[in-house]
């Protein structure tokens, strides 16, 4: 599963109170590893309400556009091209339905993650409401990253 690509990770988030050591030295946490206890967010939403409109090829190529804008903490690369986003749809109202994982579930950035993407998508001109639901099911694996991706972290 994840344990995979646990040597990419270049901004390593601890759990609270796992010790870790760096040079010799021990510290208790990471950089955001801080964090007593994560968010408990399984979904979020993002919108005004109103929405320019907007066809839905060119309101598709903004919303991948946005979610390539936005990057995993731990690992240097965008979440689309990351492959956790499972999918996304556009309704006739202009409102966005985004289902997305993360690379491990005890990601203590977890809620923080989900509440950008809803934020960040829920911004555009084009987009009535987003709403984005958090599942785990399938777990995410290496295999969902696109090529450009594998090749960024030299796996291809």
């Amino acid at each position: 599963m994840a344990d995979d690509i646990e040597h990419l990770k270049v901004h390593k988030i601890h759990r609270p109170g796992e010790i870790v050591r760096r040079e010799g030295a021990r510290v208790s946490l990471g950089v955001l590893g801080q964090v007593e206890s994560p968010p408990d967010v399984t979904e979020a939403r993002g919108g005004t309400g109103e929405a320019v409109p907007t066809r839905e090829d060119v309101l598709r190529e903004l919303v991948i556009e946005t979610l390539r804008g936005i990057h995993d903490p731990e690992i240097p690369l965008n979440i689309y091209d990351l492959g956790l986003i499972y999918g996304f749809t556009i309704d006739e109202a202009q409102n966005v339905e985004i289902a997305m994982t993360l690379t491990a579930p005890a990601c203590p950035v977890a809620g923080m993650l989900v509440e950008q993407v809803a934020q960040k998508v829920g911004a555009l001109p084009g987009v009535r409401t987003s709403r984005v639901e958090l599942t785990w099911d399938p777990p995410w694996t290496k295999d969902r990253m696109s090529e450009d991706a594998l090749l960024a972290l030299g796996l291809l």
